[in-house]
């Protein structure tokens, strides 16, 4: 059975998951890796779209509105007394040489890039990532080297989206794989409970296509960009209730002996 079918199937039919633990055990691993494709790609292209922006508008804003700076040591200087804040449609430039903004301040932003006092902060479709200029091994730098920077990441820009998005595949196999793996071990028992028959590779089956309509959900979600309360425990709740209902068309010990 191809994998949309598998998929589709999976979405609706606990009987179908039930009876996937009797393939090969590379199908399922498999599967999880293709869940985990689907999964990656809202994030991926939100963020190619998302960086393209922020670098294109941080290139202008640090061309013609920005004013000057320079770091030295690890530490921002400028001539401002207080932040300097420079919004732009795609993107929302900080400056900060005085120690007032931290990352929690640059966190509320979808787009942003900022220059702290000691570090510098780059917000992504809400995700932030902080780089401390200490650990940039470069002894001074300003807003000018900044500037040419940005002009040779964008030609760049192909290398860096293929990495992230490795990068970003890679942990969202690794959270899958975990993930199936414990709902395999509360598999186990369900199946004591239910006095089922199956063994742990058969409870790791069942749970990769018990992930399924979780992860279609959340990714349609974030595709939508709608923000779901309670995510993590919802998708628990749903994965472990399908692995339940599925566990339960098992044929019971006793009925086999």
């Amino acid at each position: 059975m191809i994998m949309w079918k598998r998929l589709l199937r999976s979405l609706y039919s606990p009987i179908h998951i039930a009876r996937f633990r009797f393939h090969p055990i590379g199908k399922a691993i498999s599967y999880v890796f293709f869940l985990s494709l689907i999964a990656t790609l809202p994030i991926a292209i939100y963020f190619i779209i998302s960086i393209n922006k922020t670098i294109d508008s941080t290139r202008e804003l640090l061309g013609e509105e920005l004013p000057p700076f320079e770091v030295v040591d690890g530490i921002l200087i400028s001539d401002e007394k207080k932040p300097i804040e420079l919004i732009h449609p795609d993107v929302t430039i900080l400056l900060d040489s005085t120690g007032t903004l931290t990352t929690d301040d640059v966190a509320r932003y979808t787009n942003a890039v900022a220059f702290l006092k000691e570090d510098f902060s780059l917000v992504v479709n809400g995700h932030v990532q902080s780089y401390p200029y200490a650990v940039m091994q470069v002894d001074r730098f300003t807003n000018k080297d900044v500037y040419e920077f940005t002009r040779t990441l964008q030609s760049l820009l192909p290398i860096v989206i293929s990495l992230s998005f490795f990068v970003l595949y890679f942990f969202t196999c690794t959270s899958k794989f975990l993930y199936v793996t414990v709902l395999a071990f509360i598999g186990l028992i369900f199946r004591g409970t239910l006095n089922k028959r199956g063994t742990y590779r058969h409870m790791w089956s069942i749970s990769a296509y018990s992930i399924t309509l979780a992860t279609v959900f959340f990714t349609i979600m974030e595709a939508l960009q709608i923000v779901v309360p309670y995510a993590v425990a919802l998708d628990w709740f749903v994965s472990i209730t399908i692995l339940f209902v599925s566990i339960k068309e098992l044929p019971s010990v006793k009925e086999a002996g």
